[in-house]
C-alpha cells in the first residue's frame, strides 16, 4: 500500500519536519493525547443527559460501548492486514518515534476510536457534532502529520468507527425503556439530576 500513498505521507513528514517547533509540539501532543477530549465531552454529555429524557440518557451511556466496540472491529481488520508502519518502511524522519514491528499501522486506532466517539457524541447530543467531527479529522490528520500512519491508514480507520458508531447509536436510543426502569432504581442519581 506504500506505493499508494506513501509520495504523500513523505510529503507530510517532511513538511512536519520544517514546520515551527511549536506547532510541532502541539500536533504531537493532539496526537498522544487529544483521545482524553472525547472522554471528557462523553462525561459532559452524561452529565447532561441527566436532566434530558431516557432517550437521551440511553444515547449518552452508550458512547463508551460503542468507542470500545469500534476499536475492537478496527483491531480485527488490523490483524488481517497486518500492515508494516510507514515509519519502518519508508525509514521517513518523523516526529514521533516508531511504534515496534508487530504494532500494525492499517487502519488507524485513533482514527477509528475518534471517528466513533463523534458519531456516538452527535447522536446523544447533537450541538456537539460538528466540534467532535473536527477533533476527529484533526486526530486522524496528526498521526501522519507525526509519522505513524500512511494516510489511507487513517481515513480508512474513519470510515470504520463510524461504520460502526451509526448503526449502534441508532439502536441505542431503543434501549430508553430500561433507562426509564432503572431511574426508579439506586441509579437514579446517575441518571436523573434530581434537584
Amino acid at each position: 500500500m506504500s506505493t499508494f500513498d506513501g509520495g504523500l505521507y513523505t510529503r507530510i513528514t517532511d513538511l512536519a519536519q520544517h514546520a515551527p517547533h511549536w506547532l510541532d509540539h502541539l500536533i504531537t501532543y493532539w496526537s498522544d493525547y487529544g483521545l482524553g477530549l472525547f472522554a471528557v465531552l462523553a462525561l459532559a454529555t452524561w452529565w447532561r443527559a441527566r436532566h434530558d429524557s431516557a432517550e437521551r440518557m440511553a444515547a449518552a451511556l452508550a458512547v463508551p460501548v460503542i468507542v470500545v466496540i469500534a476499536y475492537l472491529a478496527n483491531d480485527v481488520v488490523k490483524s488481517l492486514f497486518q500492515e508494516q508502519r510507514p515509519c519502518r518502511t519508508l525509514h521517513a524522519v518523523t516526529l514521533d518515534s516508531c511504534p515496534p514491528l508487530g504494532d500494525w499501522s492499517f487502519p488507524s486506532n485513533h482514527a477509528a476510536i475518534a471517528a466513533a466517539a463523534a458519531v456516538a457524541l452527535a447522536f446523544a447530543w447533537r450541538r456537539l457534532a460538528a466540534f467532535a467531527m473536527c477533533a476527529a479529522l484533526l486526530m486522524a490528520a496528526s498521526r501522519v502529520w507525526v509519522g505513524v500512519h500512511y494516510p489511507h491508514d487513517v481515513a480508512v480507520g474513519l470510515l470504520t468507527g463510524a461504520l460502526v458508531a451509526w448503526p449502534l447509536a441508532t439502536a441505542a436510543r431503543r434501549a430508553a425503556p430500561a433507562v426509564e426502569r432503572l431511574r426508579d432504581t439506586r441509579l437514579k442519581p446517575l441518571l436523573v439530576d434530581s434537584a
